[in-house]
């Protein structure tokens, strides 16, 4: 029996529903070691047994079932997944049936819903969003501060980047963002933009030493990934934030998701992706 565990995500559209969702259970087992396999397009009933006959053979050969998750949505091609010498996890279909008896309604049972542009109004806020942050990354675009629903601040390479994009992809809200370096002084201060911006502002801290081992792989040898200049700007930086009453959040053992969602929470932005 192999050590490591296969794992597939099938969906008769892009896939990207299958690995969230999936993901998201596999983070309860992090000791295991995982085969992932992505197959996205099972979209008609002669792939869906293409793709049995690669499970079932990775099953012999392993001597372990792989697990499938799957959001396929055609009942004839989900069934025929069903058959395979796997365990089946199937995201849709028995919420979807609880729903339509609850409902009394039918689904539409179509492809892509979950991440296509049947929502325009909300596709379309998430893209503004997306075009706003890319505006105004690292300092840009400061005029543009006013259309801001947040603006995070904090010293070079902590997240604010990242963090600003999942904002505007997965919630539409416009995120700016504003760098502070050495080079600002010994003491961090607000511009007048951000001034005039205060209650937007959110900041993001980090612990120095992971903030070195970052900038290290950026700029070796500098003094800029220096330890000492990296807990010179942690220490300005978190004064800044308690001087002006900005509340932040230490980033450090935090994924971008948990990041974005208690920025979200504690700020009480509106969200546009729904």
């Amino acid at each position: 029996m192999s050590d490591s565990k296969t794992i597939f995500f099938i969906s008769d559209g892009t896939g990207i529903t299958a690995a969230n969702l999936g993901h998201s259970l596999l983070t309860q087992f992090s000791d295991l070691k995982l085969n992932k396999q992505f197959r996205p397009f099972i979209d008609s009933v002669e792939k869906a047994r293409a793709l049995v006959e690669e499970i079932n053979s990775l099953s012999t050969q392993s001597g372990e079932k792989p697990v499938l998750f799957t959001t396929v949505v055609n009942d004839t091609i989900r069934q025929e997944l069903a058959q395979s010498q796997a365990i089946f996890l199937d995201f849709f279909h028995g919420f979807i049936e609880q729903l339509e008896k609850h409902w009394q309604v039918h689904s539409s049972a179509r492809i892509g819903r979950a991440h296509g542009l049947e929502d325009n109004p909300s596709y379309s806020a998430r893209i503004d969003a997306l075009n706003y942050t890319l505006s105004t990354d690292d300092g840009l675009g400061a005029q543009l501060y006013t259309e801001a629903d947040v603006i995070l601040i904090g010293v070079s390479r902590s997240g604010k980047t990242p963090t600003c994009l999942y904002l505007a992809m997965h919630f539409g809200v416009y995120a700016a963002n504003y760098p502070y370096t050495a080079d600002d002084g010994s003491e961090f201060g607000l511009t007048p933009f951000l001034k005039n911006n205060r209650s937007k502002l959110f900041g993001m801290t980090i612990a120095p030493d992971h903030l070195q081992a970052i900038r290290t792989k950026r700029k070796a040898n500098t003094d800029y990934a220096s330890l000492r200049c990296c807990e010179q700007e942690i220490q300005n930086i978190e004064e800044l934030f308690l001087r002006e009453k900005i509340p932040f959040i230490d980033v450090t053992r935090r994924s971008v998701e948990e990041i974005s969602t208690t920025i979200v929470t504690q700020l009480g932005l509106a969200r546009r992706d729904a």
